[in-house]
């Protein structure tokens, strides 16, 4: 049953694409933005405000709205903890890893680079680049998948229609000018954002009878949930969450991409106030999880609605058909900043990692990075070469897309299969290559041998018993998989270091 008529619903997602792309087209298009520099990383020259509310709104994405609230729907008070801290964390950790990598390889594009230079290995490189292009699969597959749930939902709008319009406005506004169109579309999306959360959340409370309303549901949907370190949470939901969520941002190409456009000295106060900025909008959301948790509301998930949406439903139950638009403008800022920003991250790594280019080719473009003159047929060259890479973004924005739009679409099929499984998975894949990544920018003695094997042995053992665990739903087993991984990958580095030490790269 929709609560906003379909006519309503594409109204509302046409007049919001003619306004992202257009604040895109005056904002962020400009000459520059037709080179790789300027289409990938904006000219290494983001303010820290910019990058701040990028980094938030970016991470503010399908599991940030929707599972936050369904945490503090079904395990209350540690549900919300268990997911909050560790987003907030996995951001924080940022202010450390950005300059670190920014010394390492100033000029830089993309993490698997910095390993292939690092570790002189192709071998490892290659093994490096499928769980970062299956995590923007992944992103972009979930954006797609809750974005078009949640307009089937609330307007009736068919689903595969829905997520078609999604799809089709981020690649046009994206396609204009790269990076920039998404860290322009991102402040403007954490406004939504924060006007959403700031006045329908209030209002859904004061609507459902104040703040005692809210706090009879701390305990979640059993009401035995009230001990926000409750040790059942901590070991079925909270280390999962916080392997999953740390590994996740670590090995998002999304936010090494963000630390290699922001300006240097921008780096931690980007990092620092998007993580913070970040954290109020689940702490604030999850009070929708309390509310549709407190029985005498009388909140209930309508028949095969993934509980994930419980507190759309909530607002839709709460509040007049005007809000639930505003809260629709909300969640959609939401995930297209996200969408947006797995499609740039899976241009920059497709460009610079996979495109193979000449000798030739590469000096100018480490010339070109360098700031350092070129001769007129460098000049030729450097022509050519941005004309390439700016097109090899777009295919790579275009054929990310698609595939995520078929994983979206055969994940509705699936029995029982929901937007939290689709998130736990691929930040357990993720998660295997989480120690190297760290280990390469503190630890000169890694070496690819240990990297390969551990890296690998985590992909082929780890992850298989991490999915059997959720399909038999035993949290042993889920979280006995994770810290496998964890482990195995941090043995194996360990166990076979480097046994002469070569300098780092500036």
């Amino acid at each position: 049953m929709a609560f906003i008529s379909s006519s309503m619903g594409y109204l509302l997602l046409l007049i919001y694409g003619i306004f992202m792309i257009a604040i895109t087209y005056f904002f962020a298009r400009w000459k520059k933005y037709k080179t790789i520099q300027g289409f990938l990383v904006a000219e290494r020259n983001v303010k820290w405000w910019l990058g701040a509310t990028s980094i938030a709104a970016s991470w503010i994405w399908a599991p940030a709205l929707f599972v936050s609230v369904q945490m503090a729907y079904e395990k209350g008070l540690p549900g919300i903890f268990w997911f909050t801290l560790p987003n907030i964390i996995a951001l924080a950790l940022f202010i450390f890893l950005a300059p670190k990598i920014r010394e390492k390889l100033p000029n830089g594009y993309t993490l698997p680079q910095w390993i292939r230079y690092k570790l002189k290995s192709e071998k490892v490189h290659k093994i490096y680049l499928f769980p970062y292009f299956f995590y923007q699969l992944m992103a972009v597959t979930v954006q797609l998948f809750a974005g078009g749930s949640l307009l089937y939902l609330l307007t009736g709008i068919p689903l595969i229609t829905a997520m078609i319009i999604i799809a089709l406005i981020v690649l046009i506004y994206s396609f204009i000018s790269g990076l920039e169109s998404s860290i322009v579309t991102d402040f403007v999306q954490f406004i939504l954002i924060i006007l959403g959360v700031v006045i329908v959340v209030p209002w859904a409370i004061a609507n459902a009878g104040g703040w005692s309303s809210v706090s009879a549901g701390f305990g979640g949907l059993s009401g035995q949930f009230r001990n926000i370190f409750d040790p059942g949470v901590a070991f079925s939901f909270g280390i999962v969450t916080a392997i999953g969520l740390i590994s996740g941002a670590i090995s998002d190409q999304q936010y090494w991409q963000r630390a290699f456009a922001i300006k240097k000295k921008n780096l931690v106060p980007s990092f620092l106030f998007g993580a913070i900025m970040f954290g109020i909008v689940p702490i604030v959301l999850s009070s929708l999880g309390f509310l549709a948790a407190n029985g005498s509301l009388g909140i209930s998930l309508p028949a095969n609605t993934d509980v994930s949406m419980i507190g759309v439903i909530t607002v839709t139950h709460l509040l007049p058909t005007i809000a639930i638009a505003l809260f629709v403008v909300m969640l959609l800022s939401a995930l297209m900043s996200t969408l947006d920003s797995g499609l740039n991250a899976t241009s920059s790594l497709f460009v610079t990692d996979v495109i193979k280019y000449s000798n030739k080719e590469r000096e100018v473009w480490a010339k070109v990075d360098n700031g350092q003159p070129l001769t007129k047929e460098e000049e030729n060259i450097g022509k050519h070469l941005d004309k390439k890479g700016v097109f090899y973004s777009k295919v790579a924005m275009l054929g990310i897309t698609i595939l995520g739009f078929l994983v979206a679409l055969a994940a509705t099929y699936i029995p029982g299969f929901g937007l939290k499984h689709l998130w736990w998975i691929f930040n357990t894949i993720a998660a295997c290559v989480v120690v190297p990544t760290v280990l390469s920018l503190y630890w000169d003695r890694l070496d690819a041998r240990g990297v390969f094997w551990g890296v690998l042995i985590a992909f082929v053992v780890g992850v298989p018993l991490f999915i059997y665990g959720n399909i038999i739903d035993n949290p042993a087993w889920i979280v006995g998989a994770s810290l496998f991984i964890i482990l195995v990958s941090t043995l194996f580095c360990l166990a076979m270091p480097r046994k002469k030490i070569q300098n780092s790269i500036s």
